[in-house]
């Protein structure tokens, strides 16, 4: 979820880069052996002045990086570098590495504007991307191959290997997972890019706007919904989330609202909130969050006439964890603590009870 919004800056900066005239070079996590802190996908851009957008560690990797990339903006010449923790958890943690092995990333000059990756993203479509390794083409860049829709961009330099990347390229978007693949001997970094679930926030007032900025910044594709057009204020909300105007009745024709959308409804007019709540739950949106107390919610229920479970176990009121919150701030990081549990299919838990290994180990 966290590549996509990344990703968006990167190109989004790289854009501007290109168009100044400035290099850049990008470096892109290819493989990760064991528990990760960033896993396959994550990147860092680096400018040619030394700027940059992204990580690919939990900030101590990225020194080293940075001045990789500062060498390859000048040699013109990709590299692969392999970053090592250690054979403990805990050493690679210390390292930044955040897993029990290895980090392998590859640092390519950029030589293009990514169009194809950058309008896929404008138009929240999910895409591939694919890398031949060890490998580079007349511009010092790995070869790459995006594929949209089923429509390939650039090549890979082989005939063969394009034609399996746009028959397999269906498939690893299904996956959700950026990977390795090996065919013909030849290795290709399959970077997957899927648009993360949308989070329709139901009022655009003071604490609603809180709510909206750090789901953005988590990485939900956060759409804000208000009736008054006064509280919709773009000032007041990161240029991420989008911004719409309607009423309850006109909900569903505003917005996709499919089984993998979120919602929060929390206007503070109980008429409002139980007109969006009854609209929601005409459509096929997974999680409806109610702000306020139980009460309220359970008033709002009667009302709607609801009962039929599956409506029911898709309402979450009162929103958010039991963390014990005071303040607009506070009652966003609950709510989007919860968002993130649903999303996984986890049970909120403290880490020091969880006995599992945090991040998914990776082969």
């Amino acid at each position: 979820m966290k590549e996509w919004l990344e990703t968006r800056l990167v190109y989004a900066e790289l854009a501007t880069r290109r168009a100044e005239g400035s290099r850049a070079a990008l470096a892109t996590v290819v493989r990760v052996n064991g528990s990760a802190y960033r896993h396959e996908g994550a990147k860092l851009l680096v400018a040619d002045d030394g700027h940059t957008v992204g990580n690919v560690s939990g900030g101590c990797l990225e020194a080293d990086v940075r001045e990789v990339a500062l060498r390859v903006i000048e040699t013109g010449c990709a590299e692969q570098r392999s970053y090592c923790g250690g054979t403990d958890e805990i050493s690679a943690w210390d390292l930044g590495v955040g897993c029990d092995g290895e980090v392998e990333i590859l640092i390519e000059p950029v030589t293009t504007m990514r169009a194809a990756e950058r309008d896929a993203i404008g138009a929240e479509l999910p895409f591939v991307a694919v890398t031949l390794l060890g490998a580079t083409n007349s511009e010092g860049e790995a070869p790459r191959i995006v594929v949209v829709d089923g429509a390939a961009h650039g090549t890979l330099g082989d005939a063969s290997l394009d034609a399996h990347v746009t028959a397999h390229a269906a498939t690893w978007a299904a996956s959700g997972e950026s990977q390795l693949q090996s065919v013909g001997g030849a290795t290709l970094f399959v970077d997957v890019m899927v648009p993360p679930p949308r989070l329709i926030v139901i009022s655009a007032g003071l604490d609603a706007r809180v709510l909206a900025r750090l789901a953005s910044d988590v990485g939900f594709r956060v759409v804000t919904v208000d009736r008054r057009p006064g509280l919709l204020d773009r000032a007041h909300f990161p240029d991420a989330v989008r911004l719409v105007q309607s009423d309850a009745a006109r909900l569903a024709e505003q917005l996709v609202l499919d089984d993998s959308s979120f919602a929060v409804v929390m206007t503070h007019d109980f008429a409002d909130d139980t007109a969006y709540l009854g609209a929601l739950l005409q459509t096929r949106v997974r999680y409806i969050g109610v702000l306020g107390p139980r009460q309220r919610t359970e008033r709002m229920i009667a009302r709607l006439g609801v009962s039929a479970a599956t409506d029911l176990d898709r309402i979450y009121g009162p929103v958010g964890l039991d963390i014990g919150t005071d303040g607009a701030e506070q009652v966003a990081l609950a709510v989007v603590a919860e968002l993130l549990a649903v999303k996984s299919g986890r049970q909120p838990q403290s880490l020091r009870e969880r006995r599992a290994p945090i991040h998914v180990a990776r082969e």
